[in-house]
């Protein structure tokens, strides 16, 4: 089952998720993560995170642990329309 990381986690990093998940799929990129909610749970406004993530995960290393969120990530988590914040 594929899984996919939507937009709400631009610009906030928090990696709980990284820690349970059982086959180390996350890739980490300066201010997202690739790889959450299973592909057909994807909210339809956010279908294009599923190529995203694909092309994304292509070349970010992958994260196996819990680090600290970004410094700022408190501020974004409930910001909409994020995508033009995220560094690929």
């Amino acid at each position: 089952m594929t899984h996919v990381v939507t937009e709400s986690c631009i610009r906030c990093k928090y990696t709980d998720c990284v820690d349970v998940c059982p086959v180390d799929c996350f890739r980490e990129g300066p201010n997202f993560l690739t790889m959450i909610l299973p592909e057909e749970d994807v909210p339809s406004e956010q279908l294009h995170f599923i190529k995203l993530n694909a092309d994304l995960a292509k070349n970010w290393p992958s994260i196996t642990k819990r680090k600290t969120p970004l410094p700022d990530a408190d501020d974004w988590k409930d910001r909409k329309d994020k995508l033009s914040e995220l560094i690929r």
